[in-house]
């Protein structure tokens, strides 16, 4: 639904109304989904009301929806905290806070929310300024949309905890979903030699985005193949560390993205005896969110040097069928809610 704006030099203040969300008041499937009418926010002195144009899926949207892992439901154990999921948003903005210096409305902007309130699957969303980043003209909103969570997770993996350098022989697992199709790119572009794993019928995407090796998981086992990996970017966790250490190189670090709860526990606890007694480095990555590293592939994706994987376009009529597409494990690279009603 469409909002009037009155204009006052550089602020504009939206008129009453509501907007479409989707909504759930309990944990479950996607059947608990519903569309609804809802008030639209109102901006904090530091947050800017967004129009959304397209928001994309990420595990964690799955995840608070199921409410398992059980950690998932800090701040909400018996219902949700948060009334509408989505975290990583594009739009345009149309309201500003008192307190807000970086936008203004008309800006075209895109970010993750994961920090400040969730709230992306509906057609209005407010969020912190520090949260956002500027979109250039060059690139859609479903590109947009695509990059907060996957390629910044990719980024803080491979470059901050990987330290990721030319030459590195690195192995993405589970490479065939967001991060891992960026992550391939990002290393790529900094001359890695890269293995990617995944499904069977993954595999060709993982080459067209610049992957030097594909495999399928349910054919060959990268940990007991006798190659080792200077750098290992695992976004699934269906390995145990020790099976891993058997695929990493002296001095190679192993970085834990995404996985069962006890898996990421075992890595955690690993770590420092791992690096003490057998020089391979197991880390775990703590997602911070923050619109510098949105920069850095805003920046890649306007000149061309990466593109973001889009899987298929959902319009927010069909977001609970996209949340369940996404829970099936099918999809390659992004799943992307558009407002726009024709997405097919």
């Amino acid at each position: 639904m469409k909002i009037e704006l009155t204009t006052n030099g550089h602020q504009a203040t939206p008129a009453a109304g509501t907007m479409r969300a989707l909504v759930y008041e309990r944990y479950g499937t996607p059947d608990v989904l519903r569309l609804e009418e809802v008030d639209i926010p109102k901006p904090r002195d530091h947050e800017a009301l967004i129009a959304v144009r397209a928001a994309s899926v990420n595990s964690w949207d799955w995840d608070l929806l199921r409410g398992k892992p059980f950690i998932t439901r800090l701040g909400g154990w018996r219902s949700p905290r948060y009334r509408t999921l989505g975290a990583d948003i594009a739009g345009r903005v149309v309201a500003v806070g008192t307190a807000v210096t970086r936008f203004r409305p008309g800006d075209e902007v895109f970010g993750d929310l994961s920090g400040c309130g969730w709230g992306g699957f509906a057609e209005y969303v407010c969020a912190n300024e520090e949260a956002l980043t500027l979109k250039p003209a060059g690139i859609s909103f479903e590109q947009a949309a695509a990059i907060p969570q996957a390629a910044v997770l990719a980024l803080q993996g491979l470059r901050d905890l990987g330290k990721l350098r030319e030459g590195h022989r690195v192995l993405i697992n589970g490479a065939g979903g967001g991060v891992g199709t960026f992550g391939i790119q990002y290393a790529k572009l900094h001359g890695a030699e890269v293995t990617g794993v995944d499904k069977s019928e993954k595999l060709e995407t993982l080459r067209a985005v610049g992957a030097d090796h594909a495999l399928d998981y349910t054919k060959a086992d990268f940990t007991a193949s006798g190659r080792q990996y200077d750098l290992i970017l695992d976004v699934v966790g269906n390995r145990s560390i020790r099976a891993i250490k058997r695929a990493l190189a002296t001095d190679g670090t192993y970085v834990m993205v995404g996985g069962p709860m006890p898996r990421i526990l075992q890595a955690a606890l690993a770590g420092p005896v791992s690096e003490r007694l057998e020089r391979k480095n197991v880390k775990v990555l703590v997602h911070k969110p923050n619109h510098h590293d949105q920069s850095i592939w805003r920046d890649l994706v306007a000149t061309g040097q990466v593109r973001p994987v889009i899987d298929r376009l959902f319009s927010l009529q069909e977001a609970a069928q996209a949340l369940r597409y996404f829970g099936e494990g099918g999809a390659i690279g992004k799943v992307i809610v558009s407002m726009e009603e024709q997405t097919k």
